[in-house]
């Protein structure tokens, strides 16, 4: 079951925006035209990731608050000193509607 956060072109390109989704953070990232979602909370401290630096070519997102970097594509850690990976979930875009789907991944 999908929930619709927002239109598209409301994201601005190569950005994150957090939107609670059914009682969850998530960090919605806009990288030219595609659409990602990950946890907005960094598994190693209660950070916003949505707040940090976005790696476009990387396709990853920073905390700001200790550096490490997480995948948008599988929320595993790239670097320390996090270990531990936030969720990711399904995002797509919809007649010009961002929906993800918190069970699909």
């Amino acid at each position: 079951m999908s929930t619709v956060v927002c239109p598209l072109t409301q994201l601005a390109p190569n950005s994150a925006t957090r939107f609670d989704v059914e009682g969850r953070a998530v960090a919605v990232v806009r990288i030219g035209d595609d659409v990602y979602a990950i946890g907005d909370t960094c598994s190693h401290a209660n950070v916003s990731l949505s707040e940090g630096e976005l790696w476009c070519d990387e396709k990853e997102i920073e905390c700001w608050k200790h550096g490490s970097t997480f995948s948008l594509i599988t929320g595993e850690p790239q670097t320390l000193p996090a270990t531990q990976p936030v969720p990711v979930y399904a995002a797509t875009v919809v007649d010009g509607m961002i929906e993800i789907d918190l069970e699909a991944q």
